[in-house]
């Protein structure tokens, strides 16, 4: 009997990068992490799992979305106690609040790694991502100049990628908490996840909700009148006063979003717009919130988000450790950006040079000239299998290779302008790409 056939296809919503694609995301990455590490920022990972008690204490609404992990044949029924990490921001309040007594504060990390999250998948959404965090966490206070700081970083990597056409979203709960309690709404949380459906349901559908959780027409109106404001200067403080609600907690969100506002804008020449829209979902963000979106393309969603945490790890340690982090949403924006032609896939290989087999019975030099090659630094293939030179050739045009070296007679071939040289393996460099 014969061995039944498994169609091959991979799972939706779980990428799964051609050569030329995973190229490209190391490429992205190792752009990120240039910029975060010449700012000064350390580099750090954490597991796969977290204990679900961990992963449950920062959102209400994270277990609707979080992958558990289980064995499949235990000898017993037993109750998950582990899950996939669904963000980079509850994994690293943990490490903090197991290593404050090693860390140096302000603390300033980078995180790269996949995350899980059980969403319907669709383009830039995926059940499956690598997301990039940056982060810098504090004992007792945290100078509001980093909520300014953290964007304007996040920002140079974008461009440095490659993406100009980028623009940052920015709030302050503080002011959405305050304007909601100035109104007398006793359900807080409630209202702000409702409202944060705004540009996904619209506005009819949100009024609907907000009647349904309680509020009067007049709160209603308010508060869409409200998350309306978007203002690319310092005019939304005026706008959001004119709606006449007096409250500490918005008093103060106004003031800190203006001088958050003033700072990033001497910090970076990214544009910015103040969207009282914002809300970002997770419990944890209590001031400044922000995101980042594309301008100009049929992709709405953001590439990229974060915001101001009072005390993110108050459930696992006494000491106040206040921070600002964003997230770069890669799997997201690499997806997108290669779907809409905002970047391009290069070479199928890393290598620079491909040395042919010229001489079938004879692999000692080619090997030799490989060798010495990647001692210097230069990557470098080598054709083993020997054959016809037009097929070798052909093979490094397929596969993107920018030089072909002639083992025979220590000449290279630049496959992009056709020009043949003599050339030292001991002194010769490729052009700069």
């Amino acid at each position: 009997m014969s061995t039944p056939i498994v169609k091959p296809a991979s799972i939706t919503g779980f990428p799964e990068y051609l050569p030329e694609e995973r190229l490209l995301e190391q490429k992205i990455l190792d752009t990120i992490r240039s910029v975060f590490e010449s700012h000064g920022f350390c580099s750090i990972e954490t597991p796969v799992v977290e204990k679900l008690d961990v992963l449950l204490s920062k959102s209400a609404d994270t277990n609707k979305e979080m992958y558990v992990l289980g064995r499949l044949q235990a000898e017993e029924k037993e109750e998950a106690k582990m899950g996939l990490r669904y963000d980079l921001t509850v994994p690293f309040a943990r490490y903090v609040a197991q290593h404050e007594n090693d860390l140096v504060f302000p603390f300033k990390r980078y995180q790269i790694q996949p995350c899980w999250r059980g969403e319907r998948p669709k383009l830039g959404r995926y059940r499956q991502f690598t997301q990039c965090d940056i982060d810098i966490i504090a004992r007792e206070k945290l100078a509001l100049e980093y909520d300014a700081l953290v964007p304007a970083i996040v920002c140079e990597a974008w461009q440095k990628i490659g993406l100009n056409n980028i623009v940052l979203q920015i709030s302050n709960r503080k002011i959405l908490v305050g304007f909601v309690e100035g109104l007398g709404i006793k359900k807080v949380g409630e209202t702000l996840r409702i409202l944060d459906k705004l540009h996904k349901i619209g506005p009819d559908a949100v009024a609907e909700m907000l009647q349904e959780l309680g509020l009067s027409d007049k709160q209603i109106k308010s508060c869409l009148s409200m998350v309306t404001i978007n203002t690319s200067d310092l005019s939304f403080a005026d706008k959001v006063r004119a709606l006449g609600i007096k409250n500490e907690t918005l008093e103060l969100g106004l003031n800190e979003l203006a001088e958050c506002v003033k700072l990033y804008a001497s910090f970076c020449s990214v544009p910015y717009r103040v969207d009282m829209s914002l809300v970002r979902g997770f419990d944890y963000y209590t001031g400044t919130i922000y995101e980042i979106q594309l301008l100009d393309t049929e992709f709405h969603e953001s590439i990229g988000g974060g915001g101001r945490y009072d005390n993110l790890a108050s459930t696992m340690t006494k000491t106040r450790l206040p921070g600002v982090g964003m997230s770069m949403g890669i799997s997201r924006t690499l997806g997108v950006a290669l779907k809409l032609g905002l970047l391009k896939t290069g070479a199928k290989s890393p290598a620079d040079v491909l040395v042919v087999n010229v001489d079938a019975a004879d692999k000692t030099k080619m090997l030799d000239v490989a060798a010495k090659l990647r001692e210097r630094g230069i990557k470098t293939e080598v054709y083993l299998e020997g054959g016809k030179l037009a097929k070798q050739l052909k093979y490094a045009n397929d596969k993107g290779i920018s030089y072909v070296w002639f083992d025979i007679d220590s000449t290279v071939k630049n496959m992009q302008s056709g020009e043949q040289q003599v050339a030292d393996v001991n002194t010769w460099l490729p052009e700069q790409k």
